[in-house]
């Protein structure tokens, strides 16, 4: 197998035999799990919204999907504060084992609603890196912010916050016949997006000068754990995971690279959501509740004890709540009370701006996962759906900062401009262009 494939079950299971790696394992479960009903003791139902003949969702039971990430807190707490029940949801939320499974679960309809990372639904949409061609829509951004590049802790004093400091070490162990291997979750996703920008800010070529590999989260430790990976991206809790089970250390935090970007959305396929629109919108009114609630900082330490439950983290709070709260401590000295945390409501955080569609695009095609230029416009307006959050908004009172073209600027210093992606695209230095 290529070390740029996927890490093959068999191999991990090799992995996971490991006295260590099965400790870790055991400790951090990543097993599907299916949680039913919100606990009655965390009910926030003081006026029960009484759903009218016009509002009424048109499929009232919904499975929703998550995978063992902090960013799935808002399905959680909507879940279990009741939240979902107030608007005429019944909810279940089903933990998947990894991203593959979740869209695979979202396409055939075993779940209709989840938590997944924004290149997802853009990839499916078109059909692209394996997804098979399934039209999806984001109606809602779950959360900023929140994710972080980890090194291996070998690497401490070698490397700290600036990727160029890795070139001539990946260079090194290219020439040896024994590339670097650095792993992300999913190959369009977020975190593959993180990694590749990264790497690239350092001089370092992705797809030549180094090994990718695709890892489900909850699996990243005890890769490393065992010598599997030099670096990875992913979401928390598993970057202070690393640090607080003392194999590795933060080199960046996503924010870092770009603040306040886009990281995990609720999706839906196109087709739940033309058959339904008012369930859609039930979905959306509970996420905006759970979502300024999740804002509240005296509420982080009660989310963290929620979502750190077996059925949905299954890691300890106290290694979840510190980042939540912006304590961040890199595990190789430096520490950061960083006012960037993950959000999940505040600075318009939940519109589904089309720029962000257009940026992941320009990443697909700067990384020749489309070949030629794609209609930057039309599959940005077919998958991110503004009008649909916006109407729910609407219906709840809520005053959104509404759609935005304005231009973004990375820690590279390269500003995007969404109104010429294709210039954006084909002007980096590190690219793989395809037509």
């Amino acid at each position: 197998m290529s070390r740029r494939t996927e890490i093959g079950r068999r191999e991990f299971l090799g992995v996971a035999a490991t006295g260590v790696a099965a400790g870790l394992i055991s400790g951090c479960g990543t097993s599907p799990t299916t949680t039913t009903g919100a606990s009655p003791a965390a009910d926030v139902r003081a006026n029960a919204h009484v759903a009218s003949p016009s509002d009424t969702p048109e499929m009232p039971d919904l499975k929703f999907g998550i995978i063992a990430l902090t960013d799935c807190s808002p399905i959680v707490i909507a879940h279990e504060k009741g939240l979902f029940k107030k608007y005429g949801i019944n909810s279940t939320v089903s933990k998947g084992a990894s991203w593959a499974a979740i869209r695979d679960s979202l396409s055939n309809g075993d779940i209709q609603g989840t938590h997944m990372l924004l290149g997802m639904p853009i990839a499916s949409t078109m059909g692209l890196l394996g997804s098979p061609k399934k039209p999806m829509v984001v109606p809602w951004i779950m959360n900023r912010n929140g994710q972080a590049i980890t090194l291996k802790a070998d690497l401490k004093g070698k490397v700290a916050d600036d990727p160029k400091a890795l070139k001539p070490l990946v260079d090194a162990a290219k020439a040896a016949g024994t590339p670097m291997t650095f792993a992300m979750t999913f190959p369009p996703g977020t975190h593959a997006m993180w990694m590749r920008y990264y790497l690239a800010a350092g001089g370092i070529n992705p797809d030549t000068d180094v090994a990718l590999a695709t890892v489900p989260p909850p699996q990243m430790v005890a890769n490393m754990k065992v010598g599997k990976m030099d670096g990875y991206c992913v979401g928390e809790p598993w970057n202070a995971r690393a640090i607080s089970d003392g194999i590795g250390f933060t080199s960046l935090a996503t924010q870092d690279i770009w603040k306040d970007h886009p990281e995990k959305v609720c999706a839906f396929t196109a087709e739940f959501a033309e058959k339904n629109p008012k369930t859609v919108k039930a979905v959306l009114k509970a996420l905006h509740e759970a979502s300024v609630w999740l804002d509240d900082m005296n509420n982080r330490p009660e989310q963290a004890q929620i979502v750190s439950a077996a059925s949905y983290i299954n890691c300890p709070p106290e290694v979840i709540l510190g980042r939540l709260q912006g304590k961040y401590d890199y595990g190789d000295g430096r520490t950061k009370d960083d006012p960037n945390y993950m959000i999940f409501s505040q600075r318009n955080c939940n519109f589904p701006q089309a720029k962000y569609a257009v940026w992941w695009l320009t990443q697909f095609r700067r990384w020749g996962m489309v070949e030629g230029a794609p209609d930057y416009a039309a599959v940005a307006k077919q998958v991110m759906r503004g009008d649909l959050y916006e109407e729910a908004m609407k219906e709840i009172g809520y005053a959104h900062g509404g759609a935005s073209m304005e231009p973004e600027t990375l820690f590279d210093g390269v500003q995007f401009d969404p109104t010429k992606p294709e210039e954006y695209a084909t002007g980096f230095a590190v690219k793989n262009l395809k037509g």
